[in-house]
């Protein structure tokens, strides 16, 4: 009998090299050497998405050791698929840039739709607080919608969008609305929360419909929408609130239906939007309906669940169990509170921590909010409250200022491809935030993060071999290699 050393187990063994198996762990192993490309950002070095030394995996030669601890990454399981990565094209987004000079506009595109890899813009219909007024897009009391018009969003919002498509030909558009028109709202404006009028609900209904046809004649195809932006707040700017039910019969009664009448049933449709924490009760009033829940592809999901103490990404798997063929898709996040966090690597940690957890925790896709801002003044805004954006734009000197929060974003949507499966990643280190995926083409892609002050040596394992590494003190690196 034919007989090779393993050096995985050091024993001899029957088995050909292709079926090598750890006889301690039980695991197949790989017969070839593979190579890892890594990249890697580090608060205190000079390495933003750096690539790094090619390394080569090496055989471990036991398989019960205490010193070797790390991330141990298992392909045996496959999880969620994941659809995508982006951010929001908002009206102050798109005018931030259409300030920039021309060459400095083709950098931010680029930047993100060929350099991270962004396939998803979320815009909004009306006006949004990142806009730079109130508006709508009929005249009042048009209850017929002659005067809808999107003729404003020609100006800098649809530009904008063109050249995202260039760039990124699979780009996926959806929308949110933040608020009806005055006249259709209780509270007669489209700040400060309020009601949809029920006699309006019908209307509102073909409001979005129309939308979505104004916006195809333009050649800016609709993937999907979203009921109602944060339906829970009321807020000092646009908004409207809408309880769990009301959400629930509106889908039923009203927006399904009309969607399906107009031809658009197969536009991915989104409950909730809005925080995790409220993820499950919210997003089940309206799955538990089943003539409500035919209508629904998925729950969107923001991050602003802060008054609960921390951040709720594990609140998202029992919805995910629950109605498992149900999507979660992360639609905002921003690092806001009247703060533009210039430079901040917290505020860069927060985006890699908040896409390792939800991908964790079954999220198929992710969306940051504004994917660039006024660097003097964090809008602009039609009401007062700075916020933060992975690029700012300094637009009296024309020149383009990358956040932390760019690098680590980039660190998961710039190797994590479309149809990757998200894979067994096992920290063994507490300090190590990471998530595993396996691409449509059989590359591993693994992430791990160290967001404390500490440096450290790590390993990551996989079938049966090992590469070592130093954790240098709030660093993020991304790993990629043959299956």
């Amino acid at each position: 009998m034919l007989c090779f050393f393993c050096p995985v187990t050091g024993f001899f063994s029957p088995l050909s090299n292709a079926l090598c198996r750890d006889m301690l762990c039980g695991r197949q192993r790989k017969d070839f050497i593979m190579s890892v490309q890594i990249y890697s950002t580090v608060r205190d070095r000079n390495d933003r998405l750096t690539r790094q030394k090619d390394r080569e995996f090496v055989p471990r030669h036991e398989c019960i050791e205490d010193h070797d601890r790390g991330v141990v990454v298992d392909d045996a399981v496959h999880f969620q698929e994941i659809e995508g990565f982006g951010g929001a094209m908002t009206e102050s987004a798109a005018w931030v840039i259409a300030q920039m000079p021309p060459m400095r506009q083709k950098e931010i595109f680029d930047a993100y739709f060929s350099g991270l890899g962004y396939n998803y813009v979320r815009i909004h219909m009306n006006s949004c607080d990142f806009s730079l007024e109130n508006y709508s897009y009929v005249a009042d009391n048009d209850t017929e919608l002659e005067t809808f018009s999107i003729a404003r969003e020609e100006r800098y919002v649809i530009p904008a969008l063109r050249e995202a498509w260039k760039r990124s030909p699979e780009m996926r558009l959806y929308f949110s609305p933040w608020s009806p028109p005055a006249w259709m709202k209780t509270n007669g404006e489209m700040n400060h929360g309020g009601h949809l009028k029920p006699e309006y609900r019908a209307l509102w209904a073909e409001y979005y419909c129309r939308f979505i046809e104004e916006l195809e004649k333009r050649n800016c195809p609709v993937w999907g929408l979203s009921v109602q932006n944060e339906p829970m707040a009321n807020q000092c700017f646009d908004s409207c609130v809408w309880t769990g039910r009301e959400e629930m019969e509106f889908v039923r009664d009203y927006l399904g239906p009309a969607l399906e009448r107009h031809g658009f049933g197969d536009r991915k449709l989104m409950v909730f939007d809005h925080n995790r924490d409220q993820a499950y009760r919210r997003a089940t009033t309206v799955y538990n309906d089943p003539e409500a829940s035919k209508y629904v592809w998925g729950a969107a999901i923001h991050w602003y669940e802060g008054y609960c103490g921390s951040e709720m990404s594990y609140a998202l798997s029992d919805l995910h169990f629950r109605y498992p063929e149900k999507k979660i898709f992360f639609s905002e996040g921003c690092n806001g509170g009247n703060n533009r966090h210039l430079g901040s690597w917290e505020a860069g940690e927060r985006y890699s921590s908040a896409i390792i957890n939800d991908m964790n925790h079954f999220c198929c896709g992710w969306t940051d909010w504004n994917i660039v801002l006024d660097i003097a003044t964090g809008g602009p805004r039609h009401v007062p409250n700075a916020c933060g954006a992975p690029i700012l734009c300094d637009i009296e000197n024309g020149t383009v200022h990358y956040q932390p929060g760019f690098w680590h974003i980039g660190h998961i949507s710039r190797f994590v491809k479309r149809g990757a499966r998200r894979i067994i990643a096992s920290p063994e280190i507490a300090a190590l935030k990471t998530a595993a995926f396996e691409n449509p083409d059989g590359e591993i892609v693994v992430v791990v993060q160290n967001a404390t002050d500490s440096e450290f040596n790590w390993h990551l394992h996989f079938h049966g071999q090992t590469l070592e590494r130093t954790a240098f003190a709030h660093s993020i690196e991304t790993f990629c290699f043959p299956k």
